[in-house]
């Protein structure tokens, strides 16, 4: 900024360099004043200062008042000592303070001068700084595939993305020398495998996956090589992700209503030459809610008539690979995993199935959770294992309401509730056909209040 100085470098103009000399070196030339005082008058203690109120000046204690030379002129007294100017002082005082004001009026002068010559080169000169850009980008992308073994990607006009053995660009760069990264295949198109559903546990590597998906197809559409063996990517126009959790406090969302949010954006814009990323969309709110919504928004992705996007869905609700059997472009994949001596390996590896288990346990214990609460955990979700294996709607695919209905329904009696058990139990036990008018009204009073909690 022209204001703030040191915008001329140094021997460009002789008189702006002795401007300054004085202006910042006056520190050197005031400790020269004050050593030869000090050697002239014996006064050991003298030192010299600088206030707003009459600028430079000499400070000398009471104690040695009387070696103070006639020709000083007496400023201020103090309790314990006198201050003094000098003519000498008051000309270099004056000297400073003007280099200062003189050195930005000259700097701006000759910065203005430059402006006003470079005029008829503006043209040229951004010409090279686009040139000198490029060459740096494409130097930048060159040395980046050298170092990290990428390949040159296919981007055509394709409907699919072929990636085989993709590696994540930040992450592999992270791990130690001896762990190398496990790279993964994906391939989606808009025929057989438009949307894939991932499931796998914890720490496995979902959002890893995503956001190498991600990269390595806008690496290859910016002009860089990419992490991995091969790729051929049909172009995309857009790339959607839902990931990570946030809220916004300060306008009173939470954590799911930006996730929806977000969310309502990517399919009110997607078209089918988007890609379209989903990391636990659902979990902010329960989880039949969670579910229903996930299973909602796949659905409607893989339905639409024109804005089919190719999709990577990463989700804990196992529930959602039931989809597979009904919708034909829906894959289930799960990043892979062994459980060894009841520890828990994580393989990094995407297969082909379905994932019933999300080892949240084994990561609690992982993290330091005490024995006691890992070994309670582990004790309740076996229990309610058991008591739910033959509910819910992994026991039932859902399906659909009517032919060309919009969307698939969860079964009413499938849920856990012990009021709707109750209702259902009232249902069930009706002899509609011997029902007469009056029993039916007294019936559905029984099972308002039942709903509503009233006697």
């Amino acid at each position: 900024m022209i204001n703030r100085g040191r915008v001329i470098a140094e021997g460009v103009n002789s008189e702006l360099d002795e401007l300054r000399k004085i202006a910042y070196s006056g520190k050197d030339y005031l400790l020269k004043i004050q050593q030869r005082e000090i050697e002239k008058t014996g006064i050991s203690s003298l030192k010299i200062a600088f206030n707003n109120v009459f600028g430079y000046y000499i400070e000398v204690r009471n104690t040695h008042k009387d070696k103070v030379p006639p020709e000083w002129i007496r400023k201020q007294t103090l309790v314990n000592a006198e201050r003094y100017i000098t003519e000498e002082l008051k000309e270099y005082e004056e000297k400073i303070l003007g280099a200062e004001q003189k050195i930005l009026a000259l700097e701006s002068r000759l910065f203005n001068e430059l402006l006003l010559d470079i005029v008829e080169y503006i043209q040229p000169i951004q010409n090279n700084a686009n040139r000198v850009g490029q060459i740096d980008c494409l130097l930048s992308f060159a040395r980046c595939a050298k170092m990290n073994r990428y390949i040159c990607p296919i981007v055509d006009s394709s409907e699919e993305i072929d990636i085989i053995a993709g590696r994540h660009p930040v992450i592999e760069k992270q791990l130690p020398h001896d762990s190398p990264y496990i790279a993964n295949d994906v391939f989606l198109d808009q025929k057989k495998q438009q949307i894939i559903i991932i499931t796998g546990p914890n720490m496995a590597g979902k959002s890893a996956l995503l956001r190498q998906t991600a990269l390595i197809v806008l690496m290859a559409q910016i002009g860089s090589f990419v992490p991995a063996e091969s790729a051929r990517i049909g172009y995309v126009d857009k790339i959607f992700t839902r990931v990570g959790a946030s809220d916004n406090i300060s306008l009173g969302e939470s954590t799911f209503m930006v996730e929806m949010n977000e969310a309502s954006e990517i399919l009110n814009n997607l078209t089918s030459r988007s890609l379209v990323l989903f990391d636990e969309l659902g979990r902010g709110t329960s989880t039949y809610d969670g579910i229903s919504i996930a299973w909602a928004i796949v659905e409607y992705i893989h339905e639409h008539p024109k804005n089919s996007a190719k999709t990577l869905f990463a989700t804990h609700y196992h529930e959602l690979n039931e989809m597979e059997r009904s919708f034909k472009r829906i894959k289930n994949y799960n990043v892979s995993v062994k459980e060894v001596d009841n520890k828990v390996i994580f393989m990094r590896k995407l297969i082909q199935g379905g994932s019933e288990h999300s080892f949240g346990i084994h990561v609690a214990k992982m993290a330091g959770m005490p024995k006691s609460i890992v070994k309670r955990a582990d004790e309740i979700l076996k229990q309610l294992e058991s008591d739910n294996r033959q509910q819910g709607i992994k026991s039932k695919p859902v399906k659909k309401i009517a032919s060309g209905a919009e969307g698939y329904q969860l079964s009413f009696f499938q849920l856990d509730d012990p009021i709707l058990c109750q209702v259902r139990d009232e249902i069930k036990n009706l002899d509609v056909n011997n029902l007469t008018p009056m029993e039916a009204l007294n019936k559905i009073n029984d099972i308002k209040r039942i709903i509503t909690g009233k006697k």
